[in-house]
């Protein structure tokens, strides 16, 4: 990597005492907008322990807005996890409540043992005083806003917050509070310092009346909608390893085996069926690229964590019709083959339901 210029720090193309900063890597060469989206995040998280699950070619942005002396910051990227370590000792006065609305994708934040799943339009609270984590296996954006403690307290007037659960985005007042604060961060460069300072109070308010009524989604059809997406997500990331299976998803979760086969059983399918309907869409992708042509079947299918030739192409062609062999041979020569879908084929329909609910 070169050493970092000017062109990748945050841009402020208004000097004035409102802050309007933005980033992106498209500007950037693609080896180095990784590191050039990390370095720009950091002097924002400070210190964190960033890690990027999958070796894909990056993308990402970040944009800061300031309204009635708070900070909102937009990131947005492909996959990233990291963990938030503050810094012992630091000056109480600067704790603050760290608000996340999520903008794209599904994404989970933990915290002293609370864990938040987060679709589009949810929301939850971080507490930046203590020790919390994230991470997502897709393309995802959030909005942070910082709160300060005290100014938190004061409008929430709660005992212990809530850190690190979901607020609903759905409906109610969820709704409200997601709208309102995309429309805060996309007005602010148009709004003066009286408007700000209302609509941040208006914020607050339904934030106060979220957090302290029934938002705090954790029905169970909430926590089965968290699990349901933790145990998917899981096997998204390891679909390349042989041994995954019931066993090592819920060992890796820390729930029973049981409680693994019992999500899926729900859904009319089983936890083998969806990893190997998983994997046999990824080889289908694999042999209708053309890039991949140099690698032979067994390597592709090895690759996605089949460990037997034979049993292989049986499946491969009860799913398709065609045995590996003649469906690369179709795809050469320009014949019809199954149409490829984003969705495996014999996805259990209810699971897409309850991700997309």
């Amino acid at each position: 990597m070169g050493m970092m210029d000017d062109s990748w720090r945050l841009r402020s193309p208004v000097l004035t005492a409102r802050i309007f900063q933005s980033f992106s890597t498209d500007g950037v060469p693609p080896p180095d907008r990784q590191e050039a989206w990390l370095w720009n995040a950091k002097q924002i998280c400070g210190d964190c322990n960033f890690r990027f699950p999958r070796k894909l070619p990056f993308h990402g942005t970040i944009s800061r807005r300031r309204l009635a002396d708070l900070e909102m910051t937009l990131f947005a990227s492909t996959a990233v996890a990291f963990n938030k370590y503050p810094l012992a000792g630091a000056n109480p006065d600067a704790r603050a409540c760290i608000v996340i609305t999520q903008l794209q994708g599904l994404r989970r934040y933990c915290q002293n043992g609370n864990s938040a799943i987060l679709r589009r339009g949810d929301a939850t609270l971080i507490d930046s005083a203590t020790p919390w984590s994230s991470d997502c296996a897709g393309d995802c954006s959030r909005l942070y806003l910082r709160v300060p403690q005290r100014l938190l307290d004061n409008h929430l007037r709660l005992r212990d917050l809530p850190f690190a659960r979901r607020i609903a985005g759905d409906s109610g007042l969820g709704a409200i509070l997601f709208r309102l604060s995309t429309s805060l961060f996309e007005q602010a460069e148009s709004l003066s310092a009286s408007e700000e300072l209302s609509a941040m109070q208006g914020y607050l308010r339904i934030l106060s009346a979220c957090v302290g009524g029934d938002q705090l989604g954790q029905s169970c059809a909430d926590r089965r909608f968290e699990l349901a997406t933790r145990i998917l997500n899981y096997i998204e990331n390891h679909l390349t390893e042989s041994s995954l299976g019931p066993l090592e998803i819920a060992s890796a979760l820390n729930i029973s085996a049981r409680h693994v086969h019992r999500i899926f059983s729900r859904q009319g399918s089983t936890v083998s069926d969806w990893i190997r309907t998983q994997r046999l869409q990824r080889c289908r992708k694999d042999l209708c690229d053309p890039r991949l042509l140099a690698k032979s079947i067994t390597e592709i299918a090895f690759y996605w964590g089949f460990n037997d030739s034979a049993h292989f192409s049986h499946t491969f062609k009860k799913e398709f019709q065609l045995s590996p062999r003649a469906f690369r041979s179709h795809v050469i020569a320009g014949l019809p083959v199954p149409e490829l879908t984003d969705q495996p084929v014999h996805e259990p329909s209810p699971i897409r339901r309850l991700l997309a609910s």
